[in-house]
């Protein structure tokens, strides 16, 4: 049993979770604090490694000419590979139509999430930080990768007499792969109890609820995960199981978890183990939590359409059209928002005059969506990182 991986515990405790949460559910509600605790000391982590890693990257290895042309290359392939997500989002709705003949009504009295989506102005502002001690506290992952890349480009500037800097950053980002090996031990504890608190909340009733729904959305997800993303990996010459081997604990904890935020320490651990440089994953990574959200705008354009079908609202081509262009914009730079996914679709169904209604019904079964989109955010980045490394001529062993 101890040579048993983390992974399997994982599982172990998600099927733990969900049994306790179905069989004894005012039990498994107690355990938020557990799953709190872990989560809470994943954001922990976020802030000094992405610094510690993007400046050393940068600082010690990279250069701004290189950081540039990577930064360009990233913006490139997040654009297409989202444009194919939304695609393939919207063709799965029209193909098996999963809100046609429901009569849509409001589950809820009060949509809190019925916020609007920021404007672009807004996004771009609020990119760049004021206080970066203000950005890791909140855990502004955009901020902070803004504030470490001029801070990284400082350091390189001045060459030798920032060098007692960057050997610090490079310390505190071992320091802080190895805390997070110590966290963690507790991942199976925090995963279980997040599992139980869910299914202990909503009832079992939460994963097989708008069966026709969450259907289409697993299978649009694995059908861009296996087609998509694998043409990726076969054109880009990525190793699979190597990469399989480096990306299963992160997707398994994003998908467990529903949190892009808890894998992320880890599949920036495994990546660069993958072989995917320091510089390089330092800067895709987090960049691609905010600009390469494949699972979310697959979900986005699924949840739209289904929400103008189940209220027996026919859109044409051309207006599906618009909301894909539409939600190509308003889904970057919202990783930072509490429920982003949700907070999106009611700012893009509000301006196609949807019902907002629409997102009550969908808020049911969030949880179980949230896990699919999450995980494939966070798979879709991890091989972001190594189609840039390749892209920029680094090569991969397979064995």
């Amino acid at each position: 049993m101890k040579k048993k991986s983390l992974t399997f515990w994982i599982f172990a405790a998600m099927a733990a979770g969900i049994v306790l949460g179905a069989t004894a559910p005012q039990v498994a509600v107690k355990l938020a604090p557990v799953s709190n605790i872990f989560l809470r000391l994943i954001k922990s982590i976020i802030a000094p490694l992405i610094f510690a890693t993007l400046v050393y990257g940068l600082a010690g290895h990279g250069n701004l000419k290189a950081m540039g042309r990577i930064g360009a290359k990233s913006l490139v392939y997040f654009w297409l590979i989202t444009t194919i997500a939304l695609v393939i989002g919207l063709l799965a709705v029209n193909l098996v139509r999963p809100g046609a003949g429901m009569n849509l009504k409001a589950t809820t009295e009060d949509l809190k999430l019925a916020q609007k989506a920021p404007s672009f102005a807004g996004v771009l502002e609020h990119t760049f930080p004021a206080s970066i001690i203000d950005a890791m506290a909140k855990g502004e992952v955009l901020q902070i990768v803004v504030f470490s890349l001029l801070f990284g480009a400082a350091c390189a500037s001045l060459g030798g007499k920032a060098r007692p800097l960057v050997e610090f950053c490079e310390s505190l980002a071992e320091v802080m792969f190895r805390y997070t090996n110590y966290v963690m031990y507790l991942a199976p504890l925090g995963v279980g109890a997040a599992i139980a608190v869910t299914v202990g909340n909503k009832g079992l009733g939460v994963l097989f609820g708008l069966g026709k729904l969450i259907l289409t959305m697993y299978a649009a997800q694995i059908f861009f995960v296996a087609f998509v993303l694998g043409a990726v990996i076969a054109l880009a010459r990525i190793p699979l199981r190597r990469f399989y081997e480096a990306a299963k604990e992160p997707f398994v904890i994003a998908f467990s978890t529903a949190s892009s935020e808890a894998a992320l320490p880890r599949a920036l651990e495994n990546m660069e183990r993958f072989g995917v440089p320091k510089h390089i994953v330092a800067f895709v990574l987090p960049t691609g939590y905010s600009f390469n959200l494949d699972g979310t705008t697959l979900y986005l354009s699924l949840a739209s359409v289904f929400i103008a079908q189940a209220a027996g609202i026919e859109l044409s081509i051309e207006q599906q059209i618009v909301m894909m262009l539409t939600l190509m914009l308003t889904s970057k730079g919202v990783a930072g928002v509490p429920r982003a996914a949700l907070v999106v679709l009611t700012g893009t169904i509000s301006t196609f005059h949807l019902p907002l209604e629409g997102v009550a019904v969908l808020l049911g079964i969030d949880a179980v969506l949230d896990m699919a989109r999450t995980s494939v955010n966070v798979l879709g980045n991890c091989l972001a990182s190594a189609v840039v490394a390749r892209w920029e001529g680094h090569s991969f062993p397979d064995a």
